[in-house]
């Protein structure tokens, strides 16, 4: 019998299906009695899914980041698709396709990962370029960044999604960055192959999804300044020569302040041409990958729009017909 994965699901079908649990929650309603909350994801999407009259037994019978046989209803509520689980029971790893719950496959990680390298080797600046094999050739640092997501519940919210990300927004620099005859495209090509580079450490994600300790108490562009700074001190060493401190500076503030507000985490605003194009590129990259994410999966398919976003204060236009027809 073929899978039946969450973006095929429809209004009021029975599911009897194995799925990766996360963010399981025991709570109480009103009436004081327990409900369990969790998020059940394969490798098309993902779902809120509500157990009623549940307990301590059954919340402690599975942990995040297990898989899960999963027993009940899907249903649509305020717009997007949840279930209604009636039985839930842990399954051993070896007994799951993991293919199932993989949204990059290893040759298209490995074809990104070579991409990422051949840009990176393309640069002209050698203080760069050194830098740059420096953390291509720590195996450890590549493991982690081919494997990391970009997220949590965002953008590229998946193993790879770091590299899918990073890989996506090099290319936009490669396309941007000669329009403009004042930006260094040499620099903004590192900076944008940096920015999240911290994630690797600042997120967990063996199964579930998760943040660490370290990146709770620190944060990613923290962590990213601390991994440069040990890769500058390699470069030295590689070349023989000291590593240009404006352009460590630059590349620095360029990590620090990619988030561009204050209120987005940024502890510094972007103030070179090269961080501000790094922000509004990083931000364009993430947009368009969560809003096509978002009209792509939404369940809705009766309608051109999909429901109101309230993070983005309006609904978006889907296309009728005539539109997904081209």
């Amino acid at each position: 019998m073929s899978r039946r994965f969450i973006s095929q699901l429809g209004e009021r079908e029975t599911v009897d299906e194995v799925y990766l649990v996360a963010d399981k929650q025991l709570r109480t309603n009103r009436q004081g009695n327990f409900y369990l909350q969790m998020r059940l994801s394969d490798r098309t999407g993902s779902l809120t899914a509500m157990m009623w009259n549940a307990n301590d037994k059954i919340y402690s019978s599975f942990e995040n980041g297990d898989y899960v046989r999963v027993q009940g209803t899907s249903q649509f509520y305020n717009g997007a698709m949840q279930m209604i689980v009636s039985r839930i029971d842990r399954v051993i790893a070896r007994d799951v396709d993991e293919s199932d719950f993989v949204t990059l496959n290893v040759s298209e990680i490995d074809r990104l990962a070579a991409h990422v390298g051949e840009m990176l080797r393309s640069i002209r600046s050698a203080p760069l370029r050194n830098l740059a094999e420096c953390f291509l050739m720590d195996e450890t640092f590549m493991a982690a960044f081919t494997t990391a997501p970009a997220g949590i519940k965002n953008h590229h919210a998946y193993r790879g999604g770091l590299l899918e990300h990073v890989h996506s927004l090099m290319r936009l620099v490669t396309n941007v960055a000669p329009h403009y005859r004042d930006l260094d495209p040499d620099l903004l090509l590192m900076g944008a192959f940096l920015h999240d580079a911290g994630k690797i450490r600042e997120l967990v994600y063996e199964r579930d999804l998760a943040y660490s300790d370290e990146g709770q108490l620190i944060g990613h562009l923290v962590i990213a300044v601390g991994m440069l700074e040990d890769k500058v001190r390699e470069a030295e060493k590689l070349s023989g020569e000291p590593f240009p401190r404006e352009l460590e500076l630059r590349l620095k503030h360029m990590i620090v302040s990619h988030h561009g507000e204050y209120e987005f985490g940024s502890p510094k605003l972007p103030m070179t041409l090269e961080a501000i194009a790094l922000h509004y590129l990083d931000n364009l990259d993430a947009k368009m990958h969560s809003l096509g994410t978002l009209i792509r999966e939404d369940a809705n398919t009766d309608s051109n729009w999909t429901p109101y976003q309230a993070q983005l204060g309006r609904k978006l236009f889907k296309g009728g017909d005539a539109a997904n027809e081209h």
